[in-house]
């Protein structure tokens, strides 16, 4: 099969390429998906399970991509739930090989049902994008209704889709980003914008959660604006500056399938509308991961042709 492969970490970005690979064995309790749709983090490349096994062992070559929607193919032994030819989406394993291929090996509880009418190029922006904002902001960040949360990267894949939820859950939202985001996060009806390239961050005012996505000075500064009980939650890096009378965490995001058949229901109902922002070839992927390519929303990489 076709497929995205890293071999030596030195080599960053130009060590992206095509290649064919075996194809992945369905181990007890998987199932192997043919890829119609995948999507990526930029910042693979330097993640440790890229390059290592949960024992620390090198698995290079190693496939990126964690994000894969398409159809099941196989059925490992003892494999429930799931059916051969049934539509599915989800989050792959950080340490096994991922979803810039044709096919990958997932474990079965990581997938959801994907309903006919969702395509997969949107169901590819949804795993790791909406579990984050999600977790992010309910199950970490406890927002409740009446309440104002701040969300930096507001345009991005995890913000766009954070600003929605947060919007239906009767939330006020302040999205923060560049320039060029201002319509894409206006249109996503926060309640305000901030420019973090001209914009003063402290006038977004008193905030009882702080969402952040960037990291570094933004997230430093972002701990004064937390009101007394609030939180600051990031996924960037572990904060260094907390609030005076709240509480800062860090968290990496969590398979839940459930949390996935529920926003998949919200994005068929139509109440949440994935951005996505480019969609690039399998061949073409190793060039989606240039910093460069910068769009607001979402980057798929369509594998197969066909929702």
């Amino acid at each position: 099969m076709r497929a995205i492969t890293v071999r030596e970490r030195a080599a960053g970005l130009a060590g992206l390429s095509l290649t064919e690979e075996p194809y992945p064995h369905a181990a007890e309790n998987d199932v192997v998906v043919r890829v119609h749709a995948a999507g990526f983090t930029p910042g693979e490349l330097d993640w440790p399970g890229t390059w290592s096994d949960r024992a620390g062992r090198d698995r290079t070559p190693s496939v990126p991509g964690h994000e894969v929607s398409g159809v099941v193919a196989e059925l490992g032994y003892g494999t429930t739930g799931l059916t051969v030819g049934q539509r599915v989406f989800g989050l792959t394993d950080w340490t096994r090989n991922g979803s810039l291929a044709e096919y990958v090996a997932v474990e079965a509880r990581d997938l959801a049902p994907l309903p006919a009418d969702v395509g997969h190029t949107v169901a590819a922006a949804l795993p790791i994008s909406g579990l984050t904002a999600w977790q992010g902001l309910f199950d970490h960040g406890r927002l409740a209704a009446g309440q104002t949360v701040l969300i930096h990267g507001v345009a991005g894949g995890v913000g766009s889709i954070a600003a929605q939820l947060a919007r239906e859950a009767g939330a006020r939202v302040i999205g923060t980003g560049r320039a060029g985001d201002r319509d894409t996060a206006l249109g996503l009806g926060v309640g305000a914008f901030l420019d973090l390239q001209t914009d003063p961050l402290e006038d977004a005012g008193q905030v009882d959660v702080v969402f952040d996505v960037i990291g570094g000075d933004v997230l430093d500064r972002s701990a004064a604006l937390v009101r007394a009980g609030g939180t600051l939650v990031t996924i960037a890096s572990p904060p260094t500056v907390r609030p005076r009378d709240g509480r800062a965490m860090f968290f990496v995001v969590e398979p839940d399938r459930a949390r996935l058949a529920d926003l998949a229901r919200r994005v068929r109902d139509g109440r949440l509308h994935p951005i996505v922002g480019a969609v690039w070839t399998l061949a073409e992927a190793p060039s989606a991961f240039a910093p460069a390519r910068r769009t607001p929303g979402k980057t798929i990489i369509r594998v197969t042709e066909g929702e």
